[in-house]
């Protein structure tokens, strides 16, 4: 056989890859690699089997080269095979032996004189040093080793930023603290064309600076762009409308508690794009927080239709994540119509999370805080499970243990007004007024966005403590504030009332007394307080009802 006729082979052989045919691949390989038994061929011919799923005769081939110490490809390839085969310990042997810092810097690399010759062309490739990090950190987080896997992955960005993989890793699966999150990104060596991709980044990670900071970084992003026709506007592109930004600006109105515009967003990017993963999520948790469970039972239908459990050997590595997002949803239409919730995948953070969530619904204690405990150690660098913990412990008025934890999410995540709002809660039921006036008001200053009616629980327990402190006035202000968030608040009426009764200001109470009962007439407390303003207010010779008006 010629040369040129060898090479035509080689043609037809990535013409195979291209199209999916990969028996035919598999077959032409073969043939080429024994011709010339050249490494290069048999690579090619151990990339044919890989992609045909023969993992186990790939990673003969390659183990049985003379070759595949030597070069990185032969050895990364092998350990892939690995990876599919599920063969960790093996994994990492055939990665070689390595070591990384606290900061993601690797070291006592014997890799320095491995040779990893240079494709041919312009392509930008991704370093295959960040690859390998990347490959040791999944293999050590499937041996539950998530203290190594967490270095590995940040070792595989700080190889190479477009690793996103690595990236995507540590935020979705909360390896890291917001600060840890911002420290990692400030060290990485961006080349001068990925401007756009640092910004991009900025926006992936967690979410805990101010409203204008956060939104700056949305329209910085969003002015990204090329125009490769300067003379005609219209061929100016940016990434205005790249579902992946807009899922960033869905997930942070979710966290800001703005749950009908993160619902309308995420409405409208799945009617694009009706398989992202990460917008569905998402949008099951908004739906959830707004009780549509019409929706929820739709999406869970749809999704455990398109990704059943039962799935053939041939499944993609990303289909667990989409059967535990179905499962997830199915979960949280049962939570929504106050039935019992489930999980389905033990490293899915949401389906922890909603399980503990549908255990303290169910005030089964003991359960939920199982399930908030595991997540707290899956996912070091979620602030929520401390945060559920320490509501489970104030359930049960363990309030020194309830603040300990509360602290601790605190230190995970400093912005996150709900855990001031929690800490404030504590100290009112430990009769601390100062500090928990202290702890709402920085609740209130954390809000990100402006006052909406998720918030007026807050605004109440501020005026609550007011009252307690006995500054009237500033309590009935609070009252006032909490009224123009909400009007069908038992409770802001009945503090109201109080505060007025304390005052001696029985008609302006008692009206205020009778609009609680209004909305809820079976108020124990506004109906004997009501009889004793009346009684109060008739032993003062006063009309209450002339008075009034």
């Amino acid at each position: 056989m010629r040369e040129e006729e060898v090479e035509k082979l080689r043609g037809v052989v990535r013409d195979c890859v291209t199209k999916h045919l990969y028996s035919s691949a598999i077959f032409f390989a073969d043939k080429v690699a024994a011709f010339t038994n050249d490494p290069a061929d048999i690579y090619m011919q151990a990339q044919a089997l890989f992609l045909g799923r023969h993992f186990r005769r790939a990673f003969h081939l390659l183990n049985a080269s003379k070759i595949v110490l030597r070069d990185l490809r032969f050895r990364y390839l092998a350990a892939k095979c690995l990876e599919e085969l599920k063969e960790w310990d093996q994994c990492l042997q055939m990665l070689g032996d390595a070591k990384v810092d606290e900061h993601g810097n690797v070291y006592d690399s014997k890799d320095v004189n491995v040779m990893y010759p240079d494709e041919d062309g312009e392509d930008r490739e991704i370093n295959i040093s960040s690859a390998i990090c990347f490959l040791r950190g999944k293999a050590y987080e499937a041996l539950e080793n998530r203290a190594q896997a967490r270095l590995w992955y940040k070792a595989a960005v700080k190889a190479d930023p477009l690793c996103y993989e690595a990236l995507e890793c540590l935020i979705e699966n909360h390896m890291l603290t917001g600060e840890e999150e911002t420290s990692l990104l400030s060290s990485i060596q961006f080349g001068p064309e990925d401007d756009w991709l640092t910004s991009f980044y900025s926006c992936l990670i967690k979410k805990n600076d101010a409203e204008n900071v956060v939104e700056g970084k949305f329209i910085e992003l969003e002015k990204e762009g090329y125009n490769y026709n300067h003379s005609d506007p219209s061929f100016a592109h940016t990434w205005k409308n790249n579902t992946d930004l807009l899922v960033c600006k869905a997930e942070y109105y979710h966290q800001c508690g703005e749950y009908q515009k993160c619902f309308e967003l995420t409405s409208a990017l799945l009617e694009k794009d009706p398989f992202h993963m990460k917008c569905t999520l998402i949008h099951v948790a908004a739906a959830t927080e707004l009780g549509h469970s019409n929706e929820l039972y739709l999406m869970a239908c749809s999704l455990t239709k398109d990704y059943p459990e039962k799935l053939t050997v041939r499944t993609p590595s990303f289909f667990p994540l989409c059967r535990a997002l179905s499962w997830f949803a199915v979960g949280c239409y049962y939570y929504c119509i106050k039935n019992k919730a489930t999980n389905h995948d033990g490293t899915f953070a949401p389906a922890w999370i909603g399980y503990g969530n549908a255990y303290a619904a169910k005030e089964v204690g003991d359960q939920a805080m199982s399930a908030y405990r595991t997540a707290a150690r899956l996912f070091p660098g979620c602030h929520l499970p401390a945060l559920y913990i320490g509501m489970e412990y104030m359930r049960t008025h363990s309030f020194k243990l309830a603040e300990q934890f509360f602290m601790q999410a605190k230190s995970i995540c400093p912005t996150d007004p709900l855990v001031y709002n929690e800490l404030g809660v504590v100290a009112y039921h430990k009769k601390e007024y100062d500090k928990a006036v202290c702890w709402f008001e920085k609740t209130l200053a954390h809000i990100p966005s402006a006052l909406s009616e998720i918030w007026e629980p807050t605004v109440v327990n501020l005026g609550h403590v007011y009252r307690k402190l006995k500054m009237f006035n500033e309590a009935i202000k609070t009252y006032e504030k909490a009224l123009t968030l909400s009007t069908r608040s038992v409770s802001t009426y009945a503090g109201l009332a109080y505060t007025y009764h304390l005052q001696d200001n029985f008609a302006v109470a008692i009206d205020m007394y009778e609009k609680a009962l209004w909305l809820k007439p079976d108020d124990k407390f506004c109906g004997e307080m009501l009889a004793i303003a009346l009684e109060e207010g008739a032993h003062r010779g006063m009309d209450p009802k002339l008075e009034y008006r």
